[in-house]
């Protein structure tokens, strides 16, 4: 096979060996490894060849091999005692048709300046063939004539890896669809991609050196842990999602990470030595809130429909609106109130709203099925705008926080490990049990009249009612207003 590519690059680079000018004047006369020059330089320069991780062959100006190093002998099987003193490659490590061709061409690099790209197929010892790639460069004497070639070469699969390898690594520090930063052993970043450093809400430069703790709001400690996790132990056998905030120009950011890590050690040293960890990871974020909210109405879903059959076998239609709340509960709230009108009152009347309290949840920390509550028809003390009003005047849900709960969730990171702390007046003035921050009002509506207020109520470890609690809880209240209006049709 005759060389299938050749190149002219520039003139000797800085990793390539200086030829030895005593080679160059007496080359041909070389052994014991292509060094046979009394005195110390002569072994210093037979211990530089014999380390190099490049296979290595010279040639004086007519063709004869001088020096062949052991990177050589292990890709071609062929000792320094036997490739020493031949003639070109023919009729040992090429074959004959392509011996001449080869020849030609690396010794026609003394005419050239610079260094010449080749690629050739020769023969190991043990027969088979090897296609390698060389970079071959020429030596001129003390007189500044042509006396020698010398080439280093590799097999051109472990070149193709070795590029494939580089090619890789640029690809996914400039393009990747998913994040990759390398983070030294002191856990800071050294090297991000575009994907990370938009995930990170700064720029490439800005957010090499600096510490986790300042990218990342809510979640480093547990992002910290992993990679000293890595560090120590290696890397997990699989993907481990990472909940974090970080910092944006409207302010923080709630994001899931799928990640993955990886422990770098250097492949130079003899043991191995940690250099860092490659974290890679994709913001799944909204695939994970889109699979909760799948989840969240699919168990809602169930309770209905558990609360509808549980309901049937109620003789009592109170019982049946009771039973309806607390499977509503689950997952939901904390606490249910019923509260119903006190005598007629015709829509649009403009006449107060008076609501007595009939049913509700064990409070004060209990848990329980709903009681029905006997207050003698004793109206319950709401404050002019109290939420259940307003749900009466408006026929729909109204919602309402305690002063200063969202912040203080929003600094504790929503942990319900970490409850807020709100002081317990806001909901005691209100007729609800001390330790609400979160309720949800909605009207009980049936036959075109509104029968009363059902009030959900959230303590301090769970967030705010939001456009869709609103919207389960007009389906939950539904049910309860027919059974309602069913006990109060029974009781007539």
């Amino acid at each position: 096979m005759s060389a299938s590519r050749s190149e002219t690059t520039d003139p000797r680079g800085p990793d390539e060996p200086e030829p030895d000018p005593e080679s160059e004047s007496g080359a041909g006369a070389g052994g014991g490894g292509g060094v046979e020059r009394d005195g110390g330089g002569s072994d210093l320069l037979a211990a530089l060849l014999d380390g190099m991780d490049a296979a290595l062959c010279a040639f004086d100006a007519n063709g004869v091999i001088t020096h062949w190093n052991r990177e050589a002998e292990r890709i071609l099987g062929w000792s320094a005692e036997e490739a020493v003193g031949r003639r070109g490659f023919a009729g040992w490590a090429a074959r004959t048709a392509d011996a001449d061709e080869v020849q030609a061409r690396l010794m026609a690099v003394m005419e050239t300046p610079g260094r010449q790209v080749d690629e050739f197929a020769l023969l190991r010892k043990d027969g088979g063939r090897v296609l390698i790639r060389t970079q071959s460069s020429g030596m001129r004497g003390a007189d500044g004539k042509p006396a020698g070639v010398y080439s280093a070469f590799s097999e051109v699969h472990e070149q193709i890896d070795l590029e494939r390898s580089i090619a890789l690594s640029e690809a996914l520090f400039d393009d990747a669809s998913w994040g990759v930063v390398l983070v030294d052993v002191d856990l800071r970043p050294t090297v991000v991609n575009g994907y990370a450093a938009r995930a990170f809400g700064s720029g490439r430069g800005s957010v090499l050196g600096r510490p986790l703790g300042e990218l990342v709001v809510q979640g480093v400690e547990e992002l910290e842990a992993a990679l000293h996790h890595v560090l120590a132990e290696g890397a997990p056998k699989s993907p481990a999602e990472l909940w974090v905030s970080v910092s944006a120009a409207d302010g923080e950011r709630r994001r899931c990470w799928r990640s993955g890590f990886l422990r770098l050690a250097s492949p130079l040293a003899e043991e191995p030595v940690p250099l860092g960890v490659g974290w890679m990871f994709q913001d799944v974020t909204e695939s994970k809130l889109a699979a909760q909210e799948a989840d969240r109405l699919r168990f809602r879903s169930s309770q209905l429909y558990r609360a509808g059959r549980a309901a049937a076998e109620c003789e009592d239609p109170m019982e049946a609106a009771t039973v309806y709340l607390d499977f509503a509960l689950a997952g939901f709230a904390d606490h249910a109130l019923i509260d119903l009108v006190a005598g007629e009152r015709p829509d649009g009347s403009a006449a107060p709203v008076r609501l007595v309290r009939v049913a509700e949840t064990p409070s004060g920390g209990g848990s329980g099925p709903g009681m029905p509550v006997e207050t003698g028809g004793i109206p319950v003390r709401y404050m002019t705008g109290h939420p259940a009003l307003q749900a009466m005047d408006r026929n729909g849900s109204v919602r309402a926080s305690a002063p200063g709960a969202s912040a203080a969730a929003a600094a504790s990171g929503g942990s319900p490990q970490a409850p807020v702390a709100v002081p317990s007046a806001w909901a005691t003035s209100r007729q609800w049990p001390p330790d609400s921050v979160h309720a949800l009002c909605t009207v009980l509506r049936s036959r075109g009249r509104s029968l009363g207020v059902v009030t959900f109520l959230r303590g301090a470890s769970r967030a705010a009612f939001e456009r869709p609690d609103a919207v389960y809880a007009e389906d939950v209240t539904i049910r309860v207003a027919a059974a309602l209006d069913l006990s109060a049709v029974l009781s007539d």
